[in-house]
């Protein structure tokens, strides 16, 4: 761990024994760490009062105020709520572990120890805290790009009132949608074929390359649309969505372009469109099977050449915006019936990520159940302590038409009505 790495890291070592601060002081100190040392619970309170350390190695057993009372009181400081702490105990029972872990600790070093250890276990959480701060950062600026947008359409449209009611209703929705990035839901499985479909999303999402996601409704293709992004290097900028099939087919260009005031009959004002909102970052095209054949033309030029017009307007817009696709229909077959471009088509489907029906995914089943039953229970607040085998048996023998989607509205359903702590099926 050299200073470098721990940029100058600061920790401090609460502990009554006078041999174990020694050791643990040079240890600290040769790995180019900031050492502050306290020798009781009340000394480390003290010393937090003047500094902030980013990492507390701290004894349980100690004379006055233990080592879990000191950490109850150290996470009750709104200053060091967050600072990871590491107990050092001689008491194996898992009881007293479990009841450091609740009262915030990270994790716990046994006495007597090993330095290797302790460095080991130091180094990890302190890189463990750095990541939580560039996330922290990353998400400052995050909100401080979206502010600029924001100010800059405000400006640009500070005439008109009604407009600048449009404009904060779709930083709004830009907002949600950026939020909906940075937590979107975990991709479970084990499987060799959503193993594959990992690595590929690894292999595709730094380029800028156009993905059409394939699969059946409800194998999750918004989920990894999100994911690529997310591994994109347009990470940090917005991701918009627009469901093509959720559209009327009157409205479907102005929602993609945008339009200009008196373009149309209700064209009250003039209308961002989702590919402006997306600029620096991507747009995800759901069901673009379903695009009308008249608006083909104009989403192959933003593809070829970057450009949208507003709908009722002649002034060309550049945007540079990274398109991903998905649908569950057979695109070749459309091709072929005339009701999808074939130059379309070709362009779209650079790099096709085809995701496998929840039949496929051999083993996957049971970890859903179990991920979706967990995340369901504290979405409800509807404890579920045990899966019967007979009820888990009966879920990976169903075929699941609707795939991943189904299971979880299926589950959802069973939570609600399961009662004893214990899943059961209607």
């Amino acid at each position: 761990m050299s200073a470098d790495e721990t940029h100058q890291a600061t920790i401090l070592i609460v502990d009554d024994t006078p041999t174990n601060l020694e050791v643990l002081v040079d240890l600290f100190l040769e790995q180019g760490l900031e050492v502050l040392v306290a020798n009781d619970g009340e000394s480390a309170l003290e010393k937090l009062e003047l500094t902030q350390p980013d990492i507390i190695l701290l004894d349980v057993m100690m004379p006055g105020m233990d080592g879990f009372e000191t950490c109850q009181r150290i996470k009750q400081r709104e200053a060091t709520r967050q600072t990871p702490i590491l107990f050092m105990t001689a008491l194996s029972e898992i009881s007293s572990k479990m009841q450091g872990f609740a009262l915030g600790a990270v994790d716990y070093v046994t006495k007597p120890f090993q330095v290797e250890e302790v460095a080991a276990r130091v180094e990890t959480h302190l890189h463990l805290q750095r990541l939580r701060r560039e996330l922290a950062e990353a998400n400052e600026l995050l909100e401080q790009r979206v502010a600029e947008r924001t100010a800059q359409l405000e400006e640009a449209l500070a005439d008109v009132k009604q407009l600048k009611d449009q404009l904060a209703a779709e930083n709004v929705y830009l907002r949600e949608e950026l939020e909906l990035t940075m937590r979107f839901d975990k991709i479970v499985g084990e499987s060799e074929a959503i193993k594959r479909c990992l690595q590929e999303v690894q292999t595709v999402a730094p380029t800028d390359a156009t993905v059409l996601i394939l699969g059946e409704t409800g194998t999750g293709k918004e989920v990894f649309a999100r994911a690529v992004h997310e591994h994109s290097r347009r990470k940090d900028g917005p991701m918009v969505k627009v469901n093509c099939a959720a559209l009327p087919s009157q409205l479907v260009e102005s929602e993609l372009f945008g339009h200009e005031k008196g373009a149309f009959t209700g064209a009250l004002e003039r209308r961002i469109g989702r590919f402006e909102l997306a600029h620096g970052g991507t747009i995800f095209l759901d069901e673009i099977g379903e695009l009308p054949l008249e608006l083909q033309a104009k989403l192959l030029r933003v593809l070829q050449e970057g450009e949208i017009e507003r709908v009722g307007g002649g002034r060309t817009i550049n945007v540079d915006v990274r398109v991903v696709a998905a649908t569950n229909r057979d695109l070749a077959e459309a091709v072929e019936r005339g009701t999808f471009r074939e130059d379309l088509y070709y362009r779209i489907n650079v790099f096709p990520l085809l995701l496998p029906a929840l039949r496929e995914r051999d083993g996957d089943i049971a970890l859903l159940v179990r991920y979706f039953v967990d995340k369901l229970s504290r979405k409800i607040g509807r404890e579920i302590r045990s899966i019967p085998q007979d009820v888990m048996q009966q879920l990976e023998a169903a075929s699941w038409p609707g795939n991943v989607r189904e299971l979880e509205h299926a589950l959802e359903r069973a939570v609600i009505l399961s009662t004893g702590g214990k899943l059961t099926l209607s």
